[in-house]
């Protein structure tokens, strides 16, 4: 990556004002370069986009379900996992959203923080809008 003058004096004067390192900064802001990926199959389209993949703290994913044809009454808690590049599976820490029903919904899943190095990683949700058979499959490679 290469930084403009002015990024760098900025990002110079963050590190000696807070005392955050470049490593430590980088990755705490990576979530704003992961692209959101989508879905659309059994008539519900899902948006998903990381927002948080600090080393250290939870990690959160912007969730977004449409659909025109049927309730959205899942628990993505019990329907989701994180999964890392070395096969290691994580379950919800808890969603913040709209509550079941409905077919908008949108809100944010949280999973602990993966304990061991990653360079890839996917969000796997089973079974939305009532279709148990289908698994959407959400992809990103750490930069």
């Amino acid at each position: 990556m290469i930084l403009s003058r002015r990024s760098a004096i900025a990002l110079a004067a963050t590190v000696l004002t807070l005392g955050v390192t470049p490593l430590a900064m980088a990755q705490s802001v990576g979530a704003a370069e992961f692209a959101t990926r989508s879905n659309d199959a059994g008539g519900v389209r899902v948006d998903v986009k990381p927002k948080s993949v600090a080393a250290g703290s939870a990690w959160e994913f912007e969730v977004v379900m449409d659909t025109h044809t049927k309730p959205l009454d899942d628990d993505l808690t019990k329907t989701a996992i994180l999964v890392g590049d070395g096969g290691r599976k994580y379950a919800p820490l808890d969603w913040q959203g709209d509550k079941p029903g409905g077919h908008h919904r949108k809100g944010v899943l949280r999973f602990p923080a993966p304990t061991e190095p990653i360079k890839s990683f996917e969000l796997q949700i089973q079974g939305l809008g009532g279709d148990n058979t289908n698994k959407r499959v959400f992809k990103w490679t750490m930069k």
